[in-house]
């Protein structure tokens, strides 16, 4: 992907925010997104992810739908409930391709993009580029 100096410039000036329970998806996806520029932070829990939007405000989020304790669904409850985040663009990502259309809407109704992995350099980019454009 070639990009120019203003794509670059006003990317080091968005921050992403991403979850997932497994850590090396986490730090995967954060050198990918700090390559191309973007301010990033990660969480590897739910309640880890909602601190981390109380302290870092991102302007996009990034959070595994199968996660322990508190998933995707919980987490996106809990932050649309925050003032910090009510209207941050979320993205869900899942390796469950078998979710129900019922749980698909609810998570349209929560404000959320599904993406299914695996994610390639190319997906995620275009995803947090997706959620930032918002």
């Amino acid at each position: 992907m070639v990009m120019t100096v203003m794509d670059t410039a006003s990317r080091n000036e968005q921050r992403v925010l991403i979850i997932d329970d497994d850590a090396a998806t986490t730090q995967t996806f954060a050198v990918i997104l700090r390559l191309e520029g973007y301010q990033v932070r990660t969480a590897i829990t739910a309640n880890d992810g909602l601190r981390e939007v109380s302290e870092f405000q991102p302007d996009a989020i990034i959070v595994d739908l199968r996660m322990p304790l508190i998933n995707g669904f919980g987490f996106l409850y809990r932050l649309r409930e925050q003032n910090v985040g009510q209207k941050t663009p979320v993205a869900i990502v899942t390796g469950d391709v078998s979710l129900d259309d019922d749980a698909l809407d609810e998570l349209r109704e929560l404000g959320a993009d599904i993406c299914f992995k695996p994610l390639w350099t190319d997906d995620l980019v275009g995803l947090a580029d997706k959620l930032l454009s918002h």
